[in-house]
């Protein structure tokens, strides 16, 4: 199925490049949270092309199977391709579909 311009991707497995994305936001994440967490594990993402990349993923953050979702918003090259999170959804599982938010 193509992808709609400005829809997000299919549900992909994560893969090292997410992962890395994923481990140099954590601390901006446990901020917006207000905790620490000792697993911070992506599973899998879905991505979004906009003026950047949103990335959407589901990261297990526990030994007990407790889930979070988090976007992360990466810029455009020409703009530093910073990495920003832009939102997040505690409270969720391992079969919660990782929805737009």
């Amino acid at each position: 199925m193509p992808l709609l311009c400005g829809g997000t991707s299919e549900v992909k497995p994560a893969d090292q490049k997410i992962q890395d994305i994923a481990d140099s936001v954590k601390s901006q994440v446990e901020e917006k949270a207000g905790k620490k967490y000792c697993k911070f594990l992506v599973k899998s993402y879905k991505s979004q092309v906009v003026a950047g990349t949103n990335f959407f993923m589901k990261v297990s953050v526990s030994l007990k199977e407790d889930h979070i979702h988090v976007r992360v918003f990466q810029g455009l090259p020409h703009t530093g391709g910073a990495l920003e999170v832009h939102g997040l959804q505690e409270s969720k599982s391992h079969h919660d579909p990782i929805e737009y938010f």
